[in-house]
């Protein structure tokens, strides 16, 4: 029987703790062994108050408000089964897609599906800033997925195995974990309007998930070597104020007069500013050294090993070979 745990964070969301568990459980029950999980980022609400009162159910309580990454990194941690599901906690993702996306993940040999909400039901900015963002990730990050920012997604726990969430980086979950060679796929679910409560999301937000997205980005082209990168800017530099200095030397052989010139500044700042950016780069390709030698994450993964090595036996001793032993005896 298939194993689940259903994470779902949650910040004052009083009113939608009671139908949005009766409908997992109603989703799950008799279909596989689940638990749910409910974090909850520091409510001010009486939603402490009521989800305590709920069975069956895992509640973890925040000390204050952290945010949703934080909160679903938390229940990933305490998470026991092998697949790992997360949802809002505002009732707009379906609890009856869960098991569509399991079947999905298993038929498609798949590590990680996230949902596509197609058809959503969201106010008319909100949907304009999402698109907006999905536009920039297709850019920056390439994940291939339609809607990152849909919470409803489910996960083979091993996923998790050496990653750490931060800042709004629920969002480039898919993005992360393709990086590390996992298999990513998505599928369309039911979106639902918000009856109760009111939406959490605000500018600040977006703003700090735009950053996070620069940092998948980074993460993802020069993780391993960032000299590449800032060593390339370092170079450009080196040949910006080289150029500069160039040019002054043609004017001075030229008797021209230098002392208003913008030149020599010009080439004294560029070559600075080369040899600042190789400095940044090397000190930062050593820190990614000392990071990947600390931990236990390695900067490859591996999916599968297969061992075909045949342990031979020892031939057998001919009939000579026994008789003489024999007759030495």
């Amino acid at each position: 029987m298939k194993a689940l745990s259903v994470i779902v964070p949650l910040y004052n969301e009083q009113d939608n703790v009671v139908p949005l568990h009766q409908e997992i459980v109603k989703a799950l029950s008799g279909q596989c062994e689940f638990e749910i999980i409910f974090v909850d980022d520091g409510s001010t609400d009486q939603t402490a108050q009521i989800a305590r009162t709920l069975k069956p159910l895992k509640y973890i309580q925040l000390r204050r408000n952290y945010g949703q990454t934080s909160a679903m990194d938390a229940g990933i941690k305490a998470a026991r089964h092998p697949y790992i599901a997360t949802l809002d906690g505002d009732l707009q993702n379906d609890p009856a897609d869960i098991l569509k996306l399991v079947d999905y993940l298993e038929a498609h040999d798949l590590d990680v599906v996230s949902g596509w909400r197609k058809k959503r039901h969201d106010s008319l900015a909100k949907k304009f800033v999402s698109r907006g963002a999905n536009l920039l990730r297709s850019i920056l990050v390439k994940d291939n997925i339609h809607d990152s920012g849909c919470t409803l997604k489910l996960y083979k726990k091993e996923c998790f195995s050496t990653v750490t969430l931060y800042g709004e980086m629920h969002r480039f979950i898919p993005a992360i974990l393709k990086i590390k060679g996992y298999r990513v796929g998505e599928l369309e679910v039911n979106h639902r309007p918000r009856l109760r409560g009111v939406t959490k999301y605000n500018w600040k937000r977006t703003i700090k998930g735009f950053l996070d997205m620069i940092s998948v980005w980074f993460w993802n082209k020069y993780a391993v070597r960032p000299l590449h990168l800032l060593g390339g800017f370092g170079l450009v530099s080196l040949g910006l104020g080289f150029g500069f200095g160039l040019w002054t030397v043609l004017l001075a052989i030229q008797g021209m007069d230098l002392s208003n010139s913008m030149q020599p500044y010009m080439s004294l700042f560029f070559i600075g500013l080369g040899f600042l950016f190789l400095m940044i780069g090397l000190i930062a390709d050593m820190m990614t050294k000392i990071y990947y030698g600390l931990k236990i994450e390695t900067p490859y993964n591996i999916r599968q090993v297969i061992d075909t090595e045949v342990q031979l036996d020892k031939p057998a001793a001919k009939k000579g070979d026994e008789d003489e032993c024999c007759d030495e005896s």
